[in-house]
C-alpha cells in the first residue's frame, strides 16, 4: 500500500477511489486466479493498450499489484494485501477491509 498514514481519513477515501473503477475490480478479479501478463489480461479485458498500462500502473502504484519481469514481458500478480478465502475474496486496504462474495466476484468478468 502507499506510504501515506495508513489509518488517516484521506489515506481511505483514496484507496477507495482507486478501487471505484469496474476495470481496476475487473483486474483484481483476473489476478485472483494467479498471476498473470499483460497479453492474458488483456485478452478477456479486451481494452486499449495503453488504457491497460494506465490502470496496471495505477494499481501498481497504489500497491494492488506488483510487476516483475518475466523474460520480454511483464507479470503481474496480487500483492498480500489481496487475498482469497474460502468465502470470498478480500482486500486489506489498512484503514479497512472490502470483502467481495463469490457471487460478485463472477459478476466482474462477465462483459
Amino acid at each position: 500500500m502507499s506510504t501515506r498514514k495508513v489509518s488517516s481519513v484521506s489515506f481511505c477515501s483514496h484507496q477507495l477511489k482507486v478501487l471505484a473503477d469496474s476495470t481496476r475490480l475487473a483486474i483484481l478479479e483476473l489476478l485472483w486466479s494467479g498471476p498473470k501478463h499483460v497479453g492474458e489480461i488483456n485478452a478477456v479485458l479486451g481494452l486499449e493498450q495503453s488504457l491497460l498500462s494506465h490502470h496496471l500502473k495505477v494499481l501498481r502504484q497504489e500497491g494492488f499489484v506488483r510487476a516483475t519481469r518475466d523474460g520480454k514481458a511483464v507479470l503481474y500478480q496480487l500483492e498480500p494485501a489481496v487475498w482469497s478465502t474460502s468465502n470470498g475474496r478480500t482486500i486489506d486496504l489498512g484503514c479497512c477491509r472490502l470483502s467481495f462474495e463469490p457471487t460478485f466476484n463472477k459478476s466482474l468478468t462477465k462483459t
